[in-house]
């Protein structure tokens, strides 16, 4: 199957760690209809990963929720992802987060925040 060259571009910037990219990328398509739930999880997810990254710990437990939300509409299987692995790898991150709003970049780097990769099933 072919997909969007943004979406594919949006999973190897996702799987390089590049979030806040990965949320341009996608929020090309999603503009296009935003009705589409999988497609706005997976943006949520990038954002959540990014506010992590830089300490929102509310901001990224906020954003998980909806992308896990979202997702689980979508299992097991949607736009060649394992939407299973996706939504434990969203519960993996949501039970790292510290209780607490914020805290400094230094602490979330020190985070042990698990990995993803993300790949296209083929067909």
């Amino acid at each position: 199957m072919q997909y969007p060259a943004q979406y594919v571009q949006f999973i190897e910037k996702f799987n390089a760690g590049e979030y806040y990219e990965c949320h341009d990328l996608l929020e090309e398509i999603w503009m296009e209809d935003k009705t589409d739930k999988f497609l706005q999880g997976l943006l949520q997810l990038a954002v959540g990963l990014y506010h992590l990254e830089y300490g929102n710990i509310k901001g990224a437990r906020w954003m998980f929720g909806n992308a896990r939300k979202y997702l689980s509409r979508y299992e097991p299987m949607h736009g060649g992802l394992d939407v299973r692995d996706i939504i434990r790898y969203i519960q993996a991150c949501e039970a790292v987060l510290p209780d607490a709003d914020t805290i400094s970049f230094e602490q979330a780097k020190a985070l042990e925040v698990p990995s993803m990769r993300l790949v296209i099933a083929g067909p």
